[in-house]
């Protein structure tokens, strides 16, 4: 029997155009929708597998032959506070698809507050010769809270740095290159001891507002938090707060609470936060990368096996 599944997304021809290299096309009953197009009622009736980025309120439950939801967001948070999101429906998030450029930009990050670039830049435009030195990173301890793919990856890449590297995973199992793993009850610990603190965490009740007045009082006044996983996590104007009272020495940020940010928000005139306009896992070839990962993905689910990104439900990821 063949498999109704709905492309409603943009570009669904890159999309088909994976589904027949992988040779699935001819097990499914393809059908497109554009992003801002509503399904017709024989789409509702009989879509079982379905590509999309979200759903208006209240269409989930029209669908009642939909069993599986591929959805290019890594978070999921959205889908799962959904009430029309039946227990029966599997959901598969785009985890594995920042594996690369990520890690990268976090690198950046580093970088740019350890090394006198954009310093040297402002001195070339007026023309003035100033001495400057860098600060090392090998040697630094670099906290990770959030040791999933690209928490493991960032790992990987730092070690090669020589950077001491700790952090928090919620199982508290070793992970390559990590000197210290914690269980989630480990996040005060890794605050305390990093000189550098990377925050990719899952958007979940437990994580929510987790960064605020209390944790940032345990890091070091020489260390930095930097943010590439969701805004909700670090309570606003407790970091401002911090900052400006230099209980510690900046931070970098690529996610926020209201994207984009809105021009009045302090943290654009706060000196030592640096906003980053959410850059982390842009990427030319982006969208080619969900397109496999969504094959392979279907291609497990249609055969019965292991999904890398089937979400847990109970987990919130």
């Amino acid at each position: 029997m063949t498999n109704k599944l709905l492309l409603w997304i943009e570009n669904p021809g890159l999309y088909r155009g994976a589904l027949a290299r992988a040779g699935l096309a001819g097990q499914l009953d393809i059908q497109d929708l554009a992003p801002d197009a509503m399904p017709t009622p024989a789409q509702l009736a009989g879509t079982e597998l379905m590509l999309t980025w979200t759903v208006p309120p209240g269409v989930l439950e029209k669908m009642p032959r939909l069993k599986w939801i591929q959805t290019p967001n890594t978070g999921v948070a959205a889908w799962l506070k959904r009430p029309d999101l039946r227990p029966e429906i599997q959901i598969s998030c785009g985890r594995g698809i920042h594996r690369v450029q990520m890690p990268e930009n976090i690198l950046g990050a580093l970088f740019h507050i350890t090394k006198p670039y954009l310093q040297s830049a402002q001195s070339q435009a007026q023309r003035q010769w100033k001495r400057r030195q860098s600060t090392p990173l090998a040697g630094a301890t670099l906290g990770i809270l959030g040791l999933g793919t690209i928490g493991r990856e960032l790992a990987r890449k730092a070690a090669a740095l020589e950077m001491r590297v700790i952090g928090t995973r919620h199982s508290g199992s070793p992970v390559p290159h990590v000197e210290k793993v914690f269980g989630a009850d480990g996040t005060d610990a890794v605050l305390a001891q990093s000189d550098y603190v990377v925050v990719l965490l899952s958007d979940t009740p437990e994580t929510e507002n987790l960064i605020d007045a209390r944790r940032l009082a345990l890091m070091k006044k020489s260390s930095w938090l930097i943010n590439f996983a969701r805004g909700n996590i670090i309570v606003d104007d407790d970091l401002i707060a911090a900052v400006n009272a230099k209980t510690i020495a900046g931070a970098v940020l690529d996610v926020f609470r209201v994207e984009p940010l809105p021009p009045e928000h302090p943290f654009w005139t706060s000196e030592g936060i640096l906003v980053l306009s959410h850059l982390g896992g842009g990427h030319p070839e982006r969208e080619k990368i969900v397109a496999d990962l969504f094959v392979d993905n279907l291609r497990r689910y249609l055969n019965g096996e292991p999904q890398p990104g089937l979400v847990d439900r109970s987990k919130g990821y």
